[in-house]
């Protein structure tokens, strides 16, 4: 009797959903299958509460914000300024005209008008770029010369965090000193000059040489958001959530700095 009535129940919720919906579901299911990890995981059914790791936790203070506009930040291998509007994009563009900068990436501009336009519009919403130069020659490319983009966003002043993200480099400096110690720099000023107590860092689940290069840097993976952010192919991706605490700071930076010197080396 109790199984009847179930049924007659979902037959008459089944009833109300758009057809739309339903073939969306339909599709879904017969494109992921087993892969979907909704049906890896089984429900939870009885979870234990996660501990508080910080009992004895601190008043954290103020997180200042914004960086100034005349900010400079100077590393071994790259410096690293707030993005100008009306100097920076051409050069930055110029950088990032390559398709397989933006394979990851919710967005591809076609030209400086419309990067222009973008930056201005997240600009607007939150974001803060960073404009990255080479201070070193390498691969053929002098001193001075723009490589690439990292940003700072989903700042909450009030919770002491940020997230850095949308970074992009032109492909011949991937894999060298120009991310890690453009990451350096980044932190460092997050956590020793902003005063920041969270630092998050976020990637598509398939940009597997983005997630490689987030751990390389010390950060702490914490998870995996499901269907979280849309791709630029309308897809809804999942995103691999890493993150450094202040706590973590001092280790991740020591790390970092002993990379870069094998890197030089």
């Amino acid at each position: 009797m109790v199984e009847r009535v179930a049924e007659h129940v979902v037959e008459r919720v089944l009833e109300h959903v758009p057809e739309r919906v339903l073939e969306r579901v339909e599709q879904n299911v017969a494109v992921t299958g087993a892969d979907a990890h909704s049906h890896d995981t089984p429900p939870v059914t009885d979870f234990t509460p996660v501990a508080d790791a910080r009992r004895q936790d601190i008043v954290w203070p103020a997180m200042a914000w914004p960086p100034p506009p005349d900010t400079v930040l100077r590393g071994r291998a790259v410096e690293v300024t707030p993005v100008d509007l009306e100097s920076d994009v051409e050069a930055l563009f110029e950088a990032l005209d390559d398709d397989r900068v933006w394979v990851h990436l919710p967005w591809r501009p076609r030209d400086p008008a419309s990067y222009a336009e973008f930056l201005e519009r997240r600009m607007a919403a939150g974001l803060f770029p960073w404009v990255v130069r080479l201070r070193i020659s390498h691969a053929g490319l002098v001193p001075g010369t723009v490589v690439g983009t990292s940003s700072y966003l989903e700042v909450a002043v009030g919770d002491a965090r940020l997230e850095i993200g949308f970074t992009a480099y032109r492909p011949d400096v991937w894999a060298s000193a120009v991310n890690p110690d453009t990451k350096l720099l980044l932190l460092g000023y997050a956590f020793d000059e902003l005063d920041a107590g969270r630092v998050q860092l976020k990637t598509d689940v398939r940009n597997t040489r983005s997630q490689r290069a987030i751990a390389r840097l010390g950060a702490r993976y914490e998870g995996t958001l499901g269907r979280y952010q849309r791709r630029a192919d309308g897809t809804v991706r999942d995103t691999v959530l890493f993150s450094v605490l202040a706590e973590d700071w001092p280790g991740v930076r020591q790390g970092l700095l002993t990379r870069l010197a094998g890197l030089e080396g």
